[in-house]
C-alpha cells in the first residue's frame, strides 16, 4: 500500500477546479506549467498537458491551419483588461453574457482555450466554431482527450455564461467522457462527485474509480494499493476528487518485476 497525504490547500489546484463567479481563482497557475500552443502562436500559452492532449485530437482531425487558437493562458492582468475594454465597447450587458470578470476566468488557469475556423475576420470576443465541417468533428472526438465545451446553451441557467461555441476546457480523461454521457456542465458534475465518498462506493467508469474527500482538515492521509495510479484535483469549493486507474494485466506484470 502505498501513503498519500492530502493536503487542504490542493482544494485550489488541478484539472477538475471550478472556476466561476462564485468560485474564483485562488492560486496562480506556475509559469513553468505553461508551454506555447506551437510555433506559429508562440504567445498562446496552455497547461501543458492541455496542450499536449489539444494538439493530439487536432492532428487526428487532421485540422491542420483550418483550426486556430485565439486565446489561452491570460494573467489577471490581461483579464482585467479584456473585461474593462468590453464594457466600454460593448457595454454591461453583452459583458456579463461573454466576459468573465478578473479572477473568475478559466483563461487564468491554462486549462481553456478559445479556438476558431480559420478565416480572414476572426472576433476575438466571439469567435466563430460552428457546429458543423471540421469543428464539429473537434468537437466529436475532444472527449477522448480531455475536452469539453465549457459553455452551453442549454445549461445557461446553471453556468451564468451565454452559450460560447468556441470556449474549450480541459478536465482529462475520463472526466468528459463521463460529463458527456451523462450531458453535465461542470457545475454539475463538481456536485455530482460529491455523492462517491471516498472509502465507500466509489464512480465506476471503465477501468477507473472515481471518489470525492471533503478536506475538513489541514492534512488527511489515504493508503492507496500499490497496483493502482492516481490523479488527484481539487475542485476549488472544498475537497479533492480522485481518481484512480487499476493496471492492466501487463502493466501489472511490468510493476512487479
Amino acid at each position: 500500500m502505498k501513503t498519500i497525504l492530502l493536503k487542504k490547500e490542493w482544494i485550489h489546484q488541478g484539472n477538475l477546479i471550478l472556476v466561476n463567479r462564485n468560485y474564483e481563482i485562488k492560486q496562480n497557475i506556475k509559469k513553468d506549467y505553461l508551454t506555447s500552443f506551437n510555433s506559429s502562436y508562440p504567445n498562446i500559452l496552455l497547461e501543458y498537458e492541455c496542450n499536449l492532449q489539444l494538439q493530439k485530437v487536432l492532428k487526428e482531425i487532421h485540422a491542420k491551419d483550418q483550426i486556430v487558437p485565439v486565446s489561452g493562458y491570460r494573467a489577471f492582468e490581461e483579464q482585467q483588461e479584456i473585461f474593462q475594454t468590453s464594457l466600454k465597447e460593448n457595454g454591461e450587458t453583452f459583458t456579463k453574457q461573454y466576459v468573465a470578470y478578473p479572477n473568475c476566468s478559466e483563461h487564468q488557469t491554462g486549462l481553456a482555450i478559445d479556438l476558431a475556423l480559420n478565416q480572414e475576420n476572426i472576433d476575438f470576443i466571439r469567435p466563430s466554431f460552428p457546429f458543423k465541417g471540421i469543428c464539429q468533428e473537434f468537437r466529436n472526438k475532444m472527449a477522448h482527450y480531455g475536452f469539453i465545451q465549457r459553455y452551453t446553451q442549454e445549461k445557461e441557467p446553471i453556468t451564468q455564461i451565454s452559450s460560447e461555441e468556441w470556449h474549450f476546457r480541459y478536465v482529462g480523461y475520463p472526466h468528459s467522457e463521463i460529463m458527456k454521457q451523462n450531458h453535465q456542465c461542470l457545475e454539475e458534475y463538481i456536485d455530482y462527485l460529491t455523492s462517491f465518498q471516498y472509502g465507500k462506493s466509489g464512480l465506476a467508469f471503465q477501468n477507473y474509480e472515481i471518489s470525492y474527500i471533503k478536506m475538513d482538515k489541514d492534512v488527511i492521509e489515504i493508503q492507496i494499493p500499490d497496483q493502482e495510479t492516481i490523479l488527484l484535483s481539487g475542485n476549488n469549493v472544498n475537497g479533492i476528487i480522485i481518481t484512480k486507474r487499476r493496471l492492466s494485466y501487463c502493466e501489472k506484470a511490468n510493476h512487479t518485476r
